[in-house]
């Protein structure tokens, strides 16, 4: 049986799509077999990020109103054994989305899956219930900025009131905390809140700490998950996240201001 993740937030923009990648990469690449679905009906990014945009021919909403079959459906990810990408539809209203048609993709999924990321639009429309609602565990994406953690904190009240595990009173979503765009020099400066901070305020485990890297735009325009660059602060601050994930505890990186080596400190740069 498939454990289902989802992959969610209040606020868009905060990384959702880029940690669906990564932490469904990641999985793939401890031996697990995962699929990623974009539950973002009408946009469809996840394609983009995977780099598999050209090979879309069936999606999700295809195969929820039978005009097509899981397998046709599915994408076979080019670079990483044991991962699958099951795309959004462009074209179709998020109302294509249904409860009992969602339910039996999954049920089909978790047959012959490990791991099923969904990854969520933000907000509380009803793409993003419609994700949330299945899940085991959430992995609640937010920036270090008020209005985000705000956001995120209703979210926690969603998954702890109206997914499936609350309304037959199973034992709740596992609930974590990643933190995206992370910049510890402006941390500093007051400009963000700090990891406390951000703890303090939702009060879920933390699962990760991402750092602000142009890595993560480097690899998203190019398709390319940013876990498999394994010499970028945020390819690395991701694979910490994934073995965590799999229950081994690791210390966070990337949450104090670089030290300047000798020549920086003698020409005064940062």
């Amino acid at each position: 049986m498939a454990k289902i993740i989802v992959v969610t937030s209040g606020k868009g923009g905060v990384g959702k799509t880029t940690t669906s990648a990564a932490i469904g990469t990641g999985l793939a690449l401890n031996g697990f077999k995962t699929v990623v679905i974009d539950f973002d009906v009408g946009l469809r990014n996840l394609d983009l990020i995977m780099g598999c945009e050209r090979r879309v021919v069936y999606d999700f909403v295809n195969v929820i109103k039978e005009e097509a079959t899981l397998n046709q459906a599915l994408i076979k990810d080019k670079r990483t054994d044991n991962l699958f990408i099951l795309p959004a539809s462009q074209t179709r209203d998020k109302d294509a989305l249904t409860q009992e048609g969602v339910e039996k993709v999954l049920d089909e999924l978790s047959e012959t899956f490990d791991y099923i990321i969904c990854d969520s639009p933000a907000g509380i429309e009803k793409g993003a219930q419609m994700a949330l609602y299945f899940a085991d565990v959430a992995i609640v994406t937010t920036n270090p900025e008020v209005s985000s953690v705000r956001d995120s904190d209703r979210i926690l009240g969603i998954l702890q009131s109206k997914s499936r595990r609350a309304e037959n009173g199973d034992s709740p979503v596992e609930e974590h905390l990643l933190l995206t765009r992370y910049n510890p020099t402006r941390v500093e400066d007051g400009e963000m809140l700090s990891v406390a901070d951000v703890e303090d305020i939702l009060a879920i485990p933390l699962l990760g700490v991402i750092p602000e890297s142009e890595a993560v735009l480097k690899a998203s325009n190019a398709g390319v998950p940013v876990i498999l660059d394994t010499e970028a602060d945020a390819g690395q601050a991701y694979d910490d996240a994934v073995q965590r994930l799999l229950g081994k505890e690791l210390e966070h990186r990337f949450l104090q201001v670089p030290k300047k080596g000798f020549f920086q400190r003698i020409l005064g740069g940062r």
